[in-house]
C-alpha cells in the first residue's frame, strides 16, 4: 500500500508542478508548453558545404567509362584556366596546372582500388598479377618496387615482352580478381 500511495504523490506533484508558473517569470506566457530540445537554432550540417567524394576508377571501365570518369575534372580545370587536353600535346606547365589541379582535385578519379597504393593488399594484386603474365609466357615482367603495379621489359628492354605483357594484363587483371571474390 506504501508503495501506491509514493507512486501516486510523486505523479501528483509531477502533474500539479506541470502547469505552475510565478508573478516573477520574465518569460511572456505564449500558452505553449516549453519543451527541453538539443536542436540549435542554426543546423550546423547548414553551415558547411558537403564534401564531394572523389571518383573511383575500376579495372572494368571501358573507354567510354574512363572518359566520362575525367569529364569534371577536365571541366574543372578548365574553369580554372588550364587545358588539359592541349598540356597533354604541348607538355604540361608547373604554374598553372598546379593552382588548377589544387583546385580541382577531388575531381580527380582515384585509381582502382587493385592499384591504389592505401589498399594494403594491393602489393599482393600485383604479384598475383605478375604471376599469371608469367604463366601466360611474358618474360621480362616484375612487382614495381616503389608501389603496387608492375613493369614490363625491364633492364632488357625486350619490346616483344613488352606487347605481350600489355596486350595480357586486362585478362590477368580479370583472373586475379575473379581468384579473390
Amino acid at each position: 500500500m506504501r508503495k501506491y500511495a509514493m507512486a501516486a504523490l510523486v505523479v501528483a506533484v509531477t502533474i500539479g508542478g506541470a502547469g505552475c508558473s510565478t508573478p516573477d517569470d520574465d518569460r511572456a506566457d505564449t500558452g505553449e508548453a516549453e519543451v527541453a530540445t538539443l536542436r540549435t537554432e542554426t543546423p550546423a550540417a547548414a553551415t558547411s558545404a558537403p564534401k564531394v567524394e572523389r571518383p573511383r576508377a575500376r579495372l572494368d571501365d571501358t573507354p567510354e567509362d574512363t572518359k566520362a570518369l575525367y569529364e569534371p575534372y577536365e571541366k574543372c580545370m578548365s574553369e580554372h584556366g588550364f587545358d588539359t587536353k592541349r598540356s597533354r600535346v604541348e607538355g604540361l606547365t608547373t604554374g598553372r596546372a598546379g593552382a588548377a589541379n589544387n583546385a580541382c582535385e577531388n575531381f580527380m578519379p582515384l585509381p582502382p582500388w587493385e592499384f591504389d597504393p592505401a589498399n594494403p593488399e594491393a602489393k599482393d594484386f600485383a604479384r598475383d598479377v605478375v604471376a599469371c603474365l608469367k604463366k601466360k609466357g611474358v618474360r621480362y615482367v616484375e612487382v614495381n618496387a616503389d608501389g603496387p603495379g608492375w613493369a614490363f621489359g625491364g633492364k632488357q628492354n625486350d619490346a616483344r615482352s613488352i606487347s605481350k605483357g600489355m596486350e595480357l594484363s586486362p585478362e590477368c587483371e580479370r583472373e586475379v580478381t575473379a581468384k579473390r571474390k
